[in-house]
């Protein structure tokens, strides 16, 4: 495993937010230097999603049709979801999340589209660009673990992650307490 202690997050970037009255999406945006083929497994296979993902799946993602339980991590959240659009390597849609995939040079861009109550924004970009960057140390071979949930939380770096986009998303920064955390 890489090391862990030595990680921590960039700047705050690569995110926007759509607003549909209540209905918010975020969508974050990062450039992988590793091929769209290498992502796709990524995003589809549950034994990498295992490594980098905040959630869980019990099935595979990669078709159209494919039902799998889905389960937030340090959660009991769980839901039944439909693979809806699966376009090998390049577009992957299923709930509330839709994956882009585009070629750029030898790498990937790789687009998020996901639906978060809008008091939480802020958090669920936070959380996902960490996601993000352990995707990214995962597929170069240096993996550094999974950072979610309430973990992710309490990881250095996160508050300052939330407090960046809310600011770039002009929304109030989300009250957050250790002990909140450690009671998820």
């Amino acid at each position: 495993m890489g090391d862990r202690e030595q990680y921590a997050p960039g700047p705050a970037s690569g995110a926007r937010v759509h607003k549909d009255g209540e209905k918010w999406t975020l969508v974050l945006v990062r450039e992988l230097r590793h091929a769209p083929q290498k992502v796709w497994q990524a995003l589809t296979d549950p034994a990498h999603l295992r490594e980098w993902a905040p959630f869980e799946v019990d099935g595979k993602l990669g078709k159209v049709g494919n039902t799998v339980k889905l389960t937030w991590v340090g959660t009991l959240a769980s839901q039944e979801m439909t693979v809806t659009r699966a376009d090998a390597p390049r577009m992957l849609e299923y709930g509330e999340l839709r994956w882009e995939l585009d070629p750029l040079g030898s790498g990937t861009r790789l687009t998020l589209w996901i639906n978060i109550d809008r008091r939480f924004i802020a958090w669920g970009a936070a959380g996902w660009h960490i996601a993000f960057d352990v995707l990214d140390r995962l597929l170069a071979g240096e993996p550094i673990g999974r950072i979610a949930g309430a973990e992710a939380m309490k990881f250095g770096g996160w508050q300052r992650l939330t407090a960046e986009y809310a600011k770039q998303f002009s929304v109030e920064t989300p009250k957050w307490s250790p002990q909140a955390a450690q009671k998820s």
